[in-house]
């Protein structure tokens, strides 16, 4: 067996070596993840018995901090009403359990190397120890850790026989076949918010160069200048800052503001009330955002609802005088409209660390003094790449020894009988979750799913994941793995019921998805027609069938004269082509009832559209839902 210690410090291995003697014991975040897969929970089930948050539950699976002495005897107590028994996990590590070969292909720090070199039996190669290469390596290799150099593609994968999962130390996987892993029964992992601490600390950095015009006043400094009347700033104290997405990230940036006595409003509709209430944020909505802060920063994935979130139209809803930070994605903000409000006044500051186009080139924040750029550092600090290094190797462990699946990006594996029965029916489920999220009422709270009819004997963990990723698809790094995972530490409740008899019609097979929020209910039914073709057929207590596909414009209506004309009339005058028109309403209730109209369009429509439709005097609402063409 190659020695992992060639590249570490000799004394940090002899404390390893030290150490393996006491292996023997489990530590309670191994027990919590071993418990949590016996008893089939969420994370946010298990804290809610622990009487801890959810993210608490986290940090204590991956080995950090400490549990209360409290704690522990509730853990004991629901191990021992439960009948769970760690003994054959403890016993295998005292017989040195079954051997693994792991292949680290590009430099790690020794802490990440510790991980797996304190495991008995274990065989770890670090990348300058190849002499044959990686596909040589990797023939009976079971994990492999790569950063971002090496192509984990699927020609490499073809020498890997024995490969069972990659981990990436880091959040993109650009560089990872995903779709070959997947065909190879290969589990892809990444580190999505380990960086958190590096990225919310920069934006506070940031936030405090704008207030206090640093760059300024070290550059004049250094050109022997003394320019003290220049240079007045501004607290942060009594500002209120406004963080677009409440993730990792965002709630990172929330605790440290809160140290700088700043008010803090938020907006994410994939977030609890509750858990912005536990973090001294006020939930508010996207415009309430915009309006209401002197310092707005952004921590949101790039979607096509927030690509270009921060565009003229926004801007000059602002505040005069607001001050910008970003350190998430650079399309996130249309420049042309805020490099003009620079300029203007209307913004008086930006700090941005993302771009556009990456390096930065020949761009004109560079000729503007109000604005701080910094080449996308957030994440880049000594603490921050240790912690990703850690991270991936705790779960590449874990997923090796205790079967345990955390932070995947591919799909797991199902026999090809099994994903062929399957394929529609998660096709069908993340339709219904982007329709939903779209169509319905913001912010969520609870999620209830209803699987009827042969959907209530299969395995559907892939089917209720993409329900979950369509619902949060405007939410940062969340696929059909980690989407039950994901809403659970936003604090999302997850119900689910299996329902043998269905009371929809002829469909033999339908998914109802009810989405509970701070407003209200909303709740959809779809099925699928000749085994590929999702259909809605169900939305609000009301019966409709339409095509889940393309772009949808959902009309909420009263049943009176005259409504569905105008509708194609205003569409007629705008240029607008409908390809299908559903309808349906109320059965029973007041009259008039309440009817909804569905018309499929070639294209997406403009605001001006929707706005012409609204005016209808009977309507009550207009909505554009856009989903991808059928097929999966």
């Amino acid at each position: 067996m190659a020695n992992p210690a060639n590249s570490a410090n000799p004394a940090e291995w002899e404390r390893i070596d030290h150490r393996k003697e006491r292996m023997s014991e489990l530590s309670f975040g191994e027990k919590l993840l071993i418990a949590r897969r016996q008893l089939d929970l969420y994370q946010y089930e298990m804290a809610e018995r622990l009487g801890v948050h959810a993210n608490s539950l986290t940090k204590y699976e991956r080995g950090e901090g400490k549990p209360h002495a409290a704690v522990m005897r509730i853990f004991e107590m629901l191990c021992e009403q439960e009948g769970i028994r760690f003994e054959e996990y403890e016993t295998a590590r005292r017989d040195k359990g079954e051997k693994m070969k792991i292949v680290l292909a590009e430099k790690v720090s020794p802490a990440t190397l510790a991980v797996f070199a304190a495991e008995p039996g274990w065989e770890v190669l670090t990348h300058d120890q190849l002499p044959e290469g990686l596909p040589a390596a990797l023939a009976d290799a079971d994990a492999l850790v790569v950063r971002s150099a090496v192509q984990a593609d699927d020609a490499l994968m073809a020498f890997a026989h024995k490969l069972r999962v990659i981990g990436r130390a880091g959040v993109g996987v650009d560089n990872i076949d995903a779709e070959a892993a997947t065909r190879r029964g290969i589990v892809v992992m990444n580190t999505p918010g380990a960086n958190a601490v590096s990225v919310a600390e920069l934006t506070i950095a940031l936030m405090l160069a704008l207030a206090r015009k640093l760059p300024a006043a070290n550059a004049t400094m250094h050109a022997g200048k003394w320019e003290k009347k220049s240079l007045q700033g501004m607290e942060l104290r009594g500002k209120t800052l406004g963080i677009l997405g409440l993730g990792r990230i965002g709630l990172e940036v929330a605790k440290r503001a809160k140290g700088f006595g700043l008010e803090i409003i938020g907006s994410d509709p994939f977030v609890s009330a509750a858990v912005a209430r536990e973090n001294g944020i006020k939930l508010v909505t996207l415009d309430e955002l915009i309006a209401g802060s002197d310092y707005l920063t952004m921590h949101v994935g790039l979607t096509p609802q927030t690509t270009g979130v921060i565009n003229a139209k926004s801007i000059a809803a602002m505040k005069k005088g607001v001050r910008i930070i970003n350190c998430a994605r650079g399309e996130l903000i249309d420049d042309a409209a805020l490099v003009a409000a620079l300029k203007s006044g209307q913004v008086a500051g930006a700090a941005l660390d993302v771009f556009t186009v990456e390096p930065l080139k020949d761009s004109p924040y560079a000729e503007l003094e109000n604005v701080i750029l910094t080449p996308h550092i957030a994440g880049s600090t000594g603490e921050a790449q240790e912690a990703v290094g850690i991270q991936i190797a705790r779960q590449v462990r874990d997923y090796l020894k205790l079967g345990v699946v955390q932070n995947a990006v591919n799909l797991p594996s199902l026999s090809h009988e099994e994903y062929v029965v399957l394929a529609p029916y998660i096709d069908l489920a993340g339709r219904l979750g982007e329709f939903l999220a779209q169509a319905g009422k913001g912010g969520i709270e609870a999620i209830d799913l209803v699987y009827g009819g042969t959907l209530a004997d299969a395995k559907i963990d892939l089917v209720r994941n993409a329900a979950i990723a369509g619902l949060l698809a405007g939410s940062e790094n969340v696929n059909r793995i980690n989407a039950a995972a994901v809403a659970g530490e936003r604090g999302i409740r997850i119900h689910e019921e299996k329902q043998q008899e269905i009371p929809h019609g002829g469909a033999a097979t339908t998914l109802t998805i009810k989405l509970h929020t701070a407003t209200g209910t909303s709740h959809v039914t779809g099925t699928v027609i000749n085994g590929e073709q999702p259909r809605l057929i169900e939305f609000d207590s009301i019966a409709v069938e339409t095509p889940l596909e393309g772009n949808l414009l959902v009309c909420r209506n009263l049943d009176v004269l005259g409504v569905i004309g105008r509708i194609g009339t205003i569409l007629g005058e705008h240029g607008v082509n409908i390809a299908n028109f559903a309808l349906g309403r109320e059965r029973a209730g007041v009259k008039p009832a309440q009817a909804l109209a569905f018309v499929q369009v070639d294209a997406p429509v403009s605001d001006k559209v929707l706005e012409a439709l609204r005016k209808i005097e009977a309507l009550t609402d207009a909505k554009l839902v856009t989903l991808p063409e059928a097929g999966f």
